[in-house]
């Protein structure tokens, strides 16, 4: 079974993913996979030089991923632009990871995919879990985490798909409002519940 774990900026699902992870199911991270795949002397970080030019790269060959954001993010063009070169590559390794797992007997594989319905990657699991938090608790996280005011912490949760829509297509939500142990409680019913063997 290949569950797909998802949720919003600041609800905890990175939290749920490292319970997963401590329990022993694989993890395949678009994350970490999109931070792989540019990674110095890839083929996609060539290719992000040759669309972008040289000067997005810093001296010891990484990416300036400062300098790309701030040139991609009022350019919708040359955004889709880098989402054609990079989406493409993080879907056929998060694909080659998931198999690797198969391959190796693993009966269930997370695949933890921060933007799984904005990225319409549905197809890629069977079942869908959402770590969902009460609007006013992701909002105080948020401020917290990444030190921003009010104003900004809100700019960035409203640039996404809000987490409520997201639940409508779950196959499971877990309430990330309380406790650990609460939103534990949470997970292992539905391991349970789905016979999510490991």
């Amino acid at each position: 079974m290949i569950i797909g774990l998802t949720g919003s900026i600041a609800t905890g699902k990175s939290t749920v993913s490292k319970m997963f992870k401590e329990r022993g199911y694989p993890i395949v991270d678009a994350d970490e996979i999109s931070r792989l795949v540019v990674e110095p002397g890839s083929a996609v970080l060539a290719h992000i030089a040759a669309s972008f030019g040289a000067d997005m790269l810093r001296t010891d060959g990484t990416l300036n991923r400062e300098k790309l954001g701030a040139h991609i993010f009022t350019n919708e063009a040359e955004r889709e632009t880098l989402n054609g070169i990079i989406h493409p590559a993080v879907r056929a390794e998060m694909v080659r990871q998931k198999e690797y797992w198969i391959e190796k007997g693993a009966k269930t594989v997370i695949m933890d995919i921060p933007l799984l319905f904005e990225s319409r990657l549905q197809s890629y699991v069977d079942r869908i879990v959402v770590v969902s938090a009460k609007p006013e608790i992701q909002l105080s996280r948020l401020m917290e985490r990444n030190s921003l005011t009010e104003k900004e912490a809100r700019a960035r949760i409203t640039s996404q798909l809000p987490v409520s829509e997201k639940e409508k297509d779950a196959d499971a939500i877990i309430h990330n409002n309380g406790t650990l142990k609460d939103t534990e409680k949470q997970l292992d019913a539905i391991l349970l519940d789905w016979h999510a063997e490991l």
